[in-house]
């Protein structure tokens, strides 16, 4: 009597693990890119914000601001960052040129950060 067997061979079954393993490697890749390119994102909307947060408040200061080049620390959100800000002469008297870089610091102790987002505008004196 010959027994017809049912089933997968061995082959089938490492050929369909193969193409799981491929699929499943494809499908982490595409997650982690998502992944990165959501967190380039916040923190280069983040960095933008604050940078035009700054801008704003140099604008709305009572004082025309001098030449200066200053460096803080912030939390904003749940990151620290360090936000520089350079205030530079121009050809006319009456108007400062302001540069703004914003970077977020990667973890305790770490170096400076290299810039997210700079910012660049001017600043007029008011009233001359």
């Amino acid at each position: 009597m010959n027994r017809r067997q049912q089933g997968f061979t061995l082959i089938e079954v490492m050929v369909a693990l193969l193409v799981f393993g491929l699929i499943a490697t494809a499908a982490s890749e595409v997650g982690s890119q998502y992944i990165n390119t959501y967190e380039r994102v916040r923190d280069k909307t983040l960095a933008t914000w604050i940078a035009e947060n700054r801008m704003a408040e140099l604008r709305l200061a009572e004082a025309f601001p001098g030449i200066d080049e200053t460096t803080r620390e912030l939390e904003y959100g749940t990151y620290r960052w360090q936000v520089t800000t350079e205030i530079k002469a121009t050809e006319e008297a009456s108007i400062r040129r302001v540069d703004i870089h914003v970077g977020r610091f990667a973890g305790e102790g770490a170096e400076d950060p290299p810039p997210l987002h700079t910012l660049s505008g001017f600043i007029g004196e008011q009233g001359r």
